[in-house]
């Protein structure tokens, strides 16, 4: 009987310990305060805001947060970027809630559809996604887009299409012809607002949030500096000037300011793809491989062949890979290309004309001045040099000079590349233009 009392009494206190423990924890919870994240998106949506928004839901779902409200206000931005951020938002693993504060159009209006629940600010707009071009891939693809991601959140895909596509007709909402932007009241009464609000207190209120610590993402250094580096216009100025500072460093002696702006500018493209997550380490690699080959062709190796045409492919491949499409590349490209050459063409004459040293541009510019004090003759006497003995007084690429008879003569190789002080002969005299080719010791005074 003692030894059944003495089982009771702990089996007693075994059961009084549990309640205690269970009640404590469900005090504790009953006192906790929700936390919900915030991250603002603000602004033309851009590759470095893709990333911003990744760093903030993933920081949300490692911190246990009850919700992450993304605040939109945007006019809109790149497709990419946007087809990012719906990504993201779709599989951030923990609930989401668009705050439309004040505008969510184009390509904002996705990110507001892909979230779970959407807010508007009273006198807010959603919508207005049009594409750019007006293509009809461009058209179809991005309201596939749109009306699938609508369907993942139970609103009306018809809707969503109509944002895009100006053929989508909705009676006593949209008419065809026209693209559909939703106002607050209109959103409200379709399904595709679950709060009208006015302000973020009233949609945590609203969302059962209320009372909850609210903790809003703020952009990084690195996250705001990819922003700005990966805006359009940014990102092609400091290509240009980068290709345009080392083209001038290639066709002038030394290196200075132009090559240092390059070098900086280039520095700075590539480091804005990295951080707005466009590309990776690798590109930059394949650029430096790129540009060591071609400058080992141009001042290393004789003439031009596969490390100078393996150098360019590798830099085009690198501009091409740090951009989200080969199209949008070779648009970038392209541009910085004419603008270089265009300035380069315009620096060569500057120099030329005021009778400054053109360095290495004296390879594609022949710097002397065929006088005739200097030994230079005319067409007609050019003739009399067929099967005469020459020396090379520059690199002949296939153009140079070479000195003939005391004479000092321009000549083009028929052999390539000539080093300068080899002996060639004169093979081929047409107007004013001589022919020579190398000769060997055992060939000359042949």
């Amino acid at each position: 009987m003692k030894s059944n009392k003495r089982v009771t009494i702990a089996l007693a206190v075994v059961l009084a310990s549990l309640m205690f423990v269970v009640c404590a924890a469900c005090a504790e919870a009953a006192d906790a305060v929700p936390l919900v994240y915030s991250v603002p998106i603000k602004g033309p949506i851009e590759h470095g805001v893709a990333a911003f928004l990744a760093r903030g839901l993933r920081e949300a779902r490692e911190a246990g947060a009850e919700a992450v409200i993304i605040e939109i206000d945007t006019p809109g931005g790149f497709v990419d970027a946007a087809l990012k951020m719906r990504d993201s938002i779709m599989t951030a693993g923990v609930p989401t809630v668009a705050f439309v504060n004040t505008r969510a159009w184009s390509a904002g209006a996705l990110i507001a559809i892909a979230c779970d629940d959407v807010g508007m600010k009273m006198g807010g707009s959603m919508g207005a996604a049009e594409t750019r071009p007006k293509e009809e891939k461009y058209i179809s693809a991005m309201r596939a887009e749109f009306e699938a991601t609508a369907e993942m959140r139970g609103r009306d895909p018809k809707i969503a299409g109509a944002m895009v596509d100006a053929d989508v007709e909705i009676p006593g909402l949209i008419e065809r012809g026209k693209i559909l932007t939703l106002t607050a009241k209109q959103a409200k009464d379709v399904g595709y607002s679950d709060y009208n609000v006015r302000d973020i207190g009233d949609l945590l209120e609203q969302a059962g949030l209320a009372g909850a610590e609210l903790h809003e993402v703020d952009m990084t250094s690195s996250e705001w500096l990819g922003r700005a580096l990966t805006n359009e216009v940014a990102a092609q100025v400091l290509l240009t000037l980068g290709l345009v500072g080392l083209a001038v460093e290639v066709f002038t002696p030394g290196f200075g300011i132009p090559g240092a702006i390059g070098l900086v500018s280039l520095a700075l493209f590539f480091g804005g793809r990295i951080v707005g997550g466009l590309a990776g380490w690798e590109v930059v690699v394949l650029f430096l491989v790129g540009l060591s080959l071609l400058l080992l062709e141009l001042f290393v190796i004789p003439g031009f062949g596969v490390a100078g045409i393996l150098g360019i492919v590798s830099i085009f491949g690198s501009l091409i890979l740090s951009y989200p499409t080969p199209a949008q590349a070779m648009g970038a490209i392209s541009i910085s290309i004419v603008v270089a050459v265009f300035l380069i063409f315009l620096l060569i004459r500057f120099l030329s004309r005021g009778g400054k040293k053109l360095g290495r541009a004296g390879r594609i510019v022949l710097e002397h001045s065929e006088a005739p004090e200097e030994g230079y003759v005319g067409v007609e006497d050019l003739r009399s040099l067929l099967d005469e003995e020459a020396r090379a007084t520059t690199p002949l690429r296939p153009v140079g000079a070479i000195n003939v008879g005391g004479r000092r003569v321009e000549a083009i190789s028929e052999g390539g590349f000539v080093l300068e002080g080899t002996h060639v002969r004169v093979v081929r005299v047409e107007g004013n233009r001589v022919f020579v080719r190398p000769i060997t010791e055992e060939e000359r005074g042949g």
